[in-house]
């Protein structure tokens, strides 16, 4: 399938989940702090794999991915009212860990500045 289509069906996917999250799922497992980073389709359509990203410990992530795949069916059938596809995708859900990695690596440049400015 043509990869414009299916990247403009996972930005879809990410939009219509990003309401869903914000508005509709009430699950109390899922954190405030819950972003969808960003969405892969396989070319087949036959699934998409959300990227999660949510700020706190390991257990308030867990808790959240809990929430979400306690909440697949409602998601589905929410994308098949919402998109215009005669097949949706199985939603799978996964940790985005890049903005912590993102702070983590900013933290150590900002340590390697300070020793340096040290040293001068």
């Amino acid at each position: 399938m043509k990869t414009k289509r299916v990247n403009r069906i996972a930005a879809e996917i990410k939009k219509v989940i990003s309401e869903l999250i914000l508005d509709s799922l009430r699950d109390p497992r899922i954190s405030d702090m819950t972003t969808i980073s960003h969405v892969k389709v396989s070319n087949d359509l036959s699934y998409a794999d959300v990227y999660v990203s949510v700020l706190g410990d390991e257990k308030i992530k867990q808790d959240s991915i809990e929430g979400l795949e306690n909440a697949k069916g409602f998601i589905k059938k929410e994308l098949g009212q919402r998109l215009d596809l005669r097949h949706i995708p199985e939603v799978r859900f996964k940790i985005d860990d890049t903005v912590e990695r993102g702070l983590h690596i900013e933290e150590l440049i900002s340590k390697l500045n300070d020793k340096s400015l040290q040293n001068e």
